[in-house]
Formats: structure tokens, sequence, C-alpha cells
């Protein structure tokens, strides 16, 4: 693939978003008393993911917000598997179930560290706008009859 001009564009977010679709399906038969614990957490990280991975892409103007973003990714990222392991321990996923998700997640872990190594080339080429140099009109003050310019005000 070429040049991403969106975050559905980047490997790591469609690996992301069908290892959270697999979340999905394998929570499904997760007893009912999980529902709010592990179930909830399992699937508000596995999500979280992808989302995170989106607002970086449209943050990449700038780098260390970029690489936040990013490194949050991350860290959702292994929270999901940190939950998958508890989902394992109890037995709700059986051993090659387990295997391929963990594989999936650490893979979008190792990818997610690569970007933040790399953060300079996926912020090299966003937007030439940086709206810190842009000079602010002179302030308009509000008066009870009309608008008055800051040079009237001040004279």
């Amino acid at each position: 693939m070429g040049v991403a001009i969106t975050s559905r564009d980047l490997r790591v977010y469609r690996l992301a978003r069908a290892a959270a679709r697999q979340v999905l399906e394998a929570i499904k038969s997760f007893p009912a008393e999980e529902r709010y614990s592990l179930t909830n957490q399992i699937r508000r990280s596995s999500r979280s993911t992808k989302a995170m991975i989106s607002e970086a892409w449209a943050r990449r103007r700038y780098k260390a917000v970029f690489v936040s973003k990013i490194d949050e990714a991350l860290g959702e990222a292994t929270e999901t598997q940190s939950w998958l392991d508890d989902a394992f321990d109890c037995g709700y996923l059986d051993s090659t179930q387990f295997e391929k998700m963990d594989a999936d997640w650490h893979s979008i872990g190792a990818m997610l560290a690569r970007m933040i190594d790399r953060a300079s080339d996926f912020c090299k080429n966003s937007s030439d706008t940086d709206y810190r140099g842009t000079i602010m009109e002179e302030p308009t003050y509000w008066s009870d009859e009309t608008t008055v310019d800051a040079d009237e005000a001040n004279p």
C-alpha cells in the first residue's frame, strides 16, 4: 500500500480493528457475571486501541502529541493482553483462541512501538499549517452602544 491518507489506511489500524472484532466475538460466550468487570474492561481497551491510533493520526501535525497518543494506544493494547490473560486463566478462552488473539495484540503493540520510534516519518508529511505562528487581529472591545476597535478604545 502507498501513502496513508487516513488512519484507516494504516496496517496497524486495520489489525487493531480486526483484533477488537475478535474480542467482541469471544466475549459473547463469557459468563453473565463477568459482564460488568472483565467483559466491559476488555471491550473498552480493545476499542480504545484503534480509537487512539485514529486520534494520533489526526494530531500528527505535532510530533509530541502524535507520540503521546500512540503511546496511549500501546498502553491500551497491552491492557487488552492482560485482560486476555485473565480470560484464559478463567477458562473463558481455549488455548488456540488465546494464542491467536495474544499474537495479534503482540503484533499491534510491536507496530505501535515502531511508530513511536519512527514518529518523524509519520509526522513529516502532515499539514504545513502551524497555527502557533498565526497573527491574531487586534481585539474588539464591546461597549453598551457599539463595537469599538482596539485603536479607538485606547487613544
